[in-house]
């Protein structure tokens, strides 16, 4: 698993906070995302991405996650304020709720890293006190 990240994010403060945590600790951001086609476009590139659920065009967050998942291969991590709107059988690896911090993207970085398709039982990266935003 490789170290090149994309971010799907609607909200440009919130992304480019994401992009310099993941950059500072030496990962690649390949695209930052608004959009399912904007992700969808970059998701052959990466090899994980970190996922809001609301985004420009709507509430696409969990279908993007599964079709980067499904198509890619793309581990997907969710970071949102609204985890209950993620869905079940969730797409992703788990969530880091909005608001995060720095530590808590690293976690959700390195699992998505080393992630063999294994969420945790809840799906809450949130629930472990190293992640917690």
């Amino acid at each position: 698993m490789g170290k090149t990240a994309l971010i799907v994010e609607d909200e440009i403060f919130v992304a480019l906070d994401l992009e310099r945590i993941l950059t500072d600790a030496g990962y690649q951001v390949c695209a930052i995302a608004p959009d399912s086609e904007a992700a969808m476009a970059a998701a052959p590139q990466c090899d994980f991405a970190l996922v809001d659920v609301n985004l420009r065009d709507g509430m696409t967050g969990p279908e993007i996650a599964r079709r980067m998942s499904q198509d890619y291969g793309v581990k997907v991590v969710f970071v949102t304020a609204n985890p209950s709107q993620i869905g079940e059988p969730a797409p992703g690896l788990g969530f880091v709720r909005k608001p995060f911090s720095e530590a808590a993207i690293l976690e959700a970085a390195r699992m998505a890293e080393g992630a063999d398709g294994a969420a945790n039982d809840d799906g809450d990266l949130g629930e472990r006190p190293a992640v917690a935003g």
